[in-house]
């Protein structure tokens, strides 16, 4: 099994299966299986839902293929390849576009002042509050101030932590013949 855990979320995000030998069809590719047939022989797999996975995998553009035809039969066969680099990509992409929300979300909290009703939670900026008479806008209650000090700090630390990670991503399997 590829090791991981960024790749494997990702590459269940990606093919939204539940089987559990999803994940073996990629670790096939990895290992140099290429063809369909090959996959599912190995894995053990009904040959259409080896296909269903590849075709995923291709509509998220980490896997491609070639077309060759029989001379023999005059039958197509499809050679598959995991594109690693193009999944390195999207975790990275989506690496970045968390550390971007993260920011954002910080900026917002740094830059406005909250209250919150003490009966239901409701939390609401200093302009919605005001607009409600400090009011909670849910239940009627008075809003109290909120500090969000321990909130800000708890954003800057998971910033401080996807900035700080090294993306570094293996494409080991488990397998004792892996390329």
């Amino acid at each position: 099994m590829l090791k991981d855990p960024l790749v494997i979320e990702m590459l269940n995000e990606i093919i939204q299966e539940e089987d559990e030998g999803s994940i073996s069809v990629v670790e096939c590719l990895v290992d140099g299986k290429d063809t369909d047939e090959e996959i599912a022989e190995e894995t053990e797999l009904r040959l259409n839902i080896v296909r269903r996975i590849l075709y995923k995998l291709y509509d998220a553009g980490i896997a491609s293929y070639k077309r060759s035809k029989d001379p023999e039969t005059q039958w197509y066969t499809y050679s598959w390849k995991f594109e690693q680099e193009k999944i390195i990509d999207m975790i990275k992409s989506k690496h970045e576009e968390v550390l971007k929300e993260l920011r954002e979300c910080l900026q917002y909290e740094e830059n406005n002042i909250f209250f919150e009703c003490k009966v239901n939670g409701c939390r609401c900026s200093f302009e919605e509050a005001s607009e409600n008479n400090f009011l909670c806008p849910e239940c009627g209650k008075e809003l109290e101030y909120k500090d969000n000090s321990v909130f800000i700090n708890k954003l800057k630390d998971e910033i401080h932590f996807y900035e700080s990670n090294n993306l570094s991503i293996s494409f080991e399997s488990a397998s004792p013949n892996s390329k």
